[in-house]
Protein backbone atom coordinates (compact mmCIF):
# COMPACT_ATOMS: atom_id res chain seq x y z
CA UNK A 1 0.00 0.00 0.00
CA UNK A 2 0.84 3.38 -0.92
CA UNK A 3 1.64 5.98 1.43
CA UNK A 4 -1.05 8.75 0.55
CA UNK A 5 -0.47 12.48 0.71
CA UNK A 6 -2.37 14.33 2.57
CA UNK A 7 -5.50 16.46 1.15
CA UNK A 8 -4.16 19.73 2.20
CA UNK A 9 -1.33 21.35 0.48
CA UNK A 10 2.33 19.77 0.45
CA UNK A 11 5.57 21.21 -0.09
CA UNK A 12 9.13 19.47 -1.21
CA UNK A 13 12.17 22.09 -1.31
CA UNK A 14 15.25 21.05 -3.08
CA UNK A 15 16.64 20.89 -6.44
CA UNK A 16 16.22 19.31 -9.84
CA UNK A 17 18.48 18.23 -12.33
CA UNK A 18 17.88 16.91 -15.68
CA UNK A 19 20.74 15.96 -18.50
CA UNK A 20 20.74 13.62 -22.03
CA UNK A 21 23.29 11.44 -23.24
CA UNK A 22 24.79 10.44 -26.74
CA UNK A 23 23.20 7.27 -26.22
CA UNK A 24 19.59 8.22 -25.78
CA UNK A 25 19.54 7.50 -21.98
CA UNK A 26 17.97 10.60 -20.24
CA UNK A 27 17.84 11.16 -16.13
CA UNK A 28 15.72 13.30 -14.01
CA UNK A 29 17.32 13.67 -10.23
CA UNK A 30 15.18 14.95 -7.74
CA UNK A 31 17.27 15.78 -4.27
CA UNK A 32 14.59 16.84 -2.02
CA UNK A 33 16.25 18.49 1.53
CA UNK A 34 12.31 18.56 2.98
CA UNK A 35 9.22 17.19 2.08
CA UNK A 36 6.58 15.57 4.06
CA UNK A 37 8.37 11.99 4.46
CA UNK A 38 11.95 13.91 4.85
CA UNK A 39 15.46 14.26 2.72
CA UNK A 40 15.29 11.57 -0.14
CA UNK A 41 16.93 11.60 -3.47
CA UNK A 42 15.21 9.93 -6.98
CA UNK A 43 15.97 9.21 -9.96
CA UNK A 44 13.55 8.91 -13.09
CA UNK A 45 15.82 7.13 -15.72
CA UNK A 46 14.15 6.94 -19.57
CA UNK A 47 16.66 4.88 -21.21
CA UNK A 48 16.56 4.77 -25.04
CA UNK A 49 13.48 2.62 -25.33
CA UNK A 50 10.15 3.51 -23.92
CA UNK A 51 10.54 2.60 -20.53
CA UNK A 52 10.03 5.06 -17.88
CA UNK A 53 11.81 3.92 -14.41
CA UNK A 54 11.87 5.23 -10.95
CA UNK A 55 14.96 4.50 -9.06
CA UNK A 56 14.24 5.17 -4.96
CA UNK A 57 13.37 3.80 -1.52
CA UNK A 58 10.72 2.13 -0.99
CA UNK A 59 9.74 4.24 0.88
CA UNK A 60 10.26 7.70 -1.54
CA UNK A 61 8.52 5.24 -4.72
CA UNK A 62 5.51 4.94 -2.64
CA UNK A 63 4.94 8.71 -2.09
CA UNK A 64 6.55 9.59 -5.37
CA UNK A 65 3.89 7.29 -7.43
CA UNK A 66 0.75 9.07 -5.48
CA UNK A 67 1.95 11.29 -8.22
CA UNK A 68 3.48 9.91 -11.11
CA UNK A 69 3.15 7.05 -12.24
CA UNK A 70 6.28 4.23 -14.07
CA UNK A 71 6.55 1.57 -15.71
CA UNK A 72 9.28 -0.08 -13.53
CA UNK A 73 10.86 0.52 -10.43
CA UNK A 74 14.39 -0.22 -8.87
CA UNK A 75 13.99 0.28 -4.78
CA UNK A 76 17.49 0.90 -3.84
CA UNK A 77 19.26 3.63 -1.55
CA UNK A 78 20.30 6.72 -3.14
CA UNK A 79 23.18 8.39 -2.36
CA UNK A 80 23.03 12.11 -3.75
CA UNK A 81 25.85 14.04 -2.71
CA UNK A 82 26.06 18.36 -4.32
CA UNK A 83 29.32 20.34 -3.09
CA UNK A 84 29.13 23.57 -4.91
CA UNK A 85 28.62 22.85 -8.67
CA UNK A 86 29.43 19.37 -8.25
CA UNK A 87 26.78 16.63 -8.11
CA UNK A 88 27.46 13.09 -7.91
CA UNK A 89 24.81 10.51 -7.18
CA UNK A 90 24.73 6.35 -7.22
CA UNK A 91 21.64 4.60 -7.27
CA UNK A 92 21.57 0.94 -8.13
CA UNK A 93 23.45 0.26 -11.04
CA UNK A 94 23.28 4.13 -11.85
CA UNK A 95 26.32 6.04 -11.61
CA UNK A 96 26.39 10.02 -12.14
CA UNK A 97 28.41 12.61 -11.93
CA UNK A 98 27.83 16.38 -12.95
CA UNK A 99 29.60 19.65 -13.23
CA UNK A 100 27.25 23.13 -13.75
CA UNK A 101 27.59 26.60 -14.33
CA UNK A 102 27.42 29.27 -11.89
CA UNK A 103 23.36 29.59 -10.92
CA UNK A 104 21.09 32.68 -12.16
CA UNK A 105 19.14 33.23 -9.27
CA UNK A 106 15.45 34.13 -9.49
CA UNK A 107 13.47 36.60 -6.91
CA UNK A 108 11.00 35.11 -4.28
CA UNK A 109 6.95 35.38 -6.32
CA UNK A 110 4.10 34.30 -4.78
CA UNK A 111 1.96 31.07 -6.51
CA UNK A 112 -0.62 33.08 -8.38
CA UNK A 113 2.50 34.36 -10.39
CA UNK A 114 3.76 30.77 -11.21
CA UNK A 115 0.68 29.86 -12.32
CA UNK A 116 0.05 32.24 -14.71
CA UNK A 117 2.57 34.71 -15.80
CA UNK A 118 5.49 32.96 -15.06
CA UNK A 119 4.31 29.71 -16.39
CA UNK A 120 3.21 31.46 -19.80
CA UNK A 121 6.85 32.70 -20.35
CA UNK A 122 8.82 29.30 -18.56
CA UNK A 123 6.59 27.60 -21.88
CA UNK A 124 7.36 30.05 -24.48
CA UNK A 125 10.96 30.96 -23.84
CA UNK A 126 12.28 27.65 -22.43
CA UNK A 127 9.56 24.97 -23.69
CA UNK A 128 8.60 23.44 -20.25
CA UNK A 129 5.58 24.75 -17.74
CA UNK A 130 5.40 25.83 -13.97
CA UNK A 131 1.93 24.87 -12.80
CA UNK A 132 0.27 22.00 -14.00
CA UNK A 133 -1.63 18.69 -12.90
CA UNK A 134 0.24 15.70 -12.91
CA UNK A 135 -0.97 12.32 -14.32
CA UNK A 136 -2.23 11.62 -10.98
CA UNK A 137 -4.71 14.22 -10.80
CA UNK A 138 -2.55 16.28 -8.26
CA UNK A 139 -2.38 19.91 -8.98
CA UNK A 140 1.49 21.62 -9.13
CA UNK A 141 3.35 24.35 -8.57
CA UNK A 142 7.57 24.63 -9.69
CA UNK A 143 8.83 27.70 -8.11
CA UNK A 144 12.36 28.25 -9.23
CA UNK A 145 15.00 29.74 -7.03
CA UNK A 146 17.94 29.86 -9.48
CA UNK A 147 18.97 27.65 -12.51
CA UNK A 148 22.24 26.63 -14.22
CA UNK A 149 23.23 24.51 -16.96
CA UNK A 150 25.00 21.47 -16.63
CA UNK A 151 28.72 21.60 -18.07
CA UNK A 152 30.02 18.44 -17.91
CA UNK A 153 28.20 14.74 -17.50
CA UNK A 154 29.63 11.50 -16.90
CA UNK A 155 26.76 8.33 -16.64
CA UNK A 156 27.39 5.06 -16.38
CA UNK A 157 24.52 1.48 -16.09
CA UNK A 158 26.11 -1.33 -14.34
CA UNK A 159 29.61 0.72 -15.43
CA UNK A 160 28.89 0.80 -19.25
CA UNK A 161 29.26 4.62 -19.94
CA UNK A 162 26.22 6.47 -21.70
CA UNK A 163 27.77 8.44 -23.60
CA UNK A 164 28.96 12.36 -23.80
CA UNK A 165 26.38 15.14 -22.07
CA UNK A 166 23.57 15.66 -24.95
CA UNK A 167 20.41 17.76 -24.67
CA UNK A 168 16.90 15.65 -23.63
CA UNK A 169 15.27 13.86 -26.65
CA UNK A 170 11.49 12.43 -27.26
CA UNK A 171 9.35 12.97 -24.85
CA UNK A 172 9.87 11.74 -21.12
CA UNK A 173 6.01 11.62 -19.98
CA UNK A 174 7.10 11.68 -15.99
CA UNK A 175 4.33 14.28 -15.36
CA UNK A 176 2.53 17.71 -16.25
CA UNK A 177 5.62 19.45 -18.02
CA UNK A 178 8.84 17.97 -19.82
CA UNK A 179 12.42 19.21 -18.49
CA UNK A 180 14.26 21.47 -20.29
CA UNK A 181 16.10 20.07 -23.66
CA UNK A 182 19.60 21.97 -22.11
CA UNK A 183 20.99 19.95 -19.29
CA UNK A 184 20.02 22.51 -16.41
CA UNK A 185 20.35 22.33 -12.66
CA UNK A 186 17.10 23.75 -10.80
CA UNK A 187 16.69 24.90 -7.31
CA UNK A 188 13.12 25.04 -6.66
CA UNK A 189 10.24 24.70 -4.24
CA UNK A 190 7.40 22.48 -5.07
CA UNK A 191 3.68 22.71 -3.78
CA UNK A 192 1.85 20.31 -4.28
CA UNK A 193 -2.30 19.87 -3.97
CA UNK A 194 -3.14 16.19 -4.14
CA UNK A 195 -6.44 14.93 -6.01
CA UNK A 196 -9.06 14.41 -3.46
CA UNK A 197 -9.96 10.88 -3.23
CA UNK A 198 -13.10 9.83 -5.35
CA UNK A 199 -16.12 8.14 -2.95
CA UNK A 200 -18.04 5.49 -5.04
CA UNK A 201 -21.96 5.30 -3.87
Amino acid sequence: MGISPSKSLETLKGSITSFGTASGHRFVIGDWETSPIGRFTDVMWAPPDSRRILVASEKAASYITNVYPFSEFIHTEVSAHLDGQKIEVIAGPLAIKLASGQPIPFPWRPRWVTGSLESALAQRIMGVRTNGVSPTGATEWYRTRSLSWIKQSRATVDGDSCGELAPISGHLGFGFTEPPRRPSHVKLRVDILPRPPTHSR
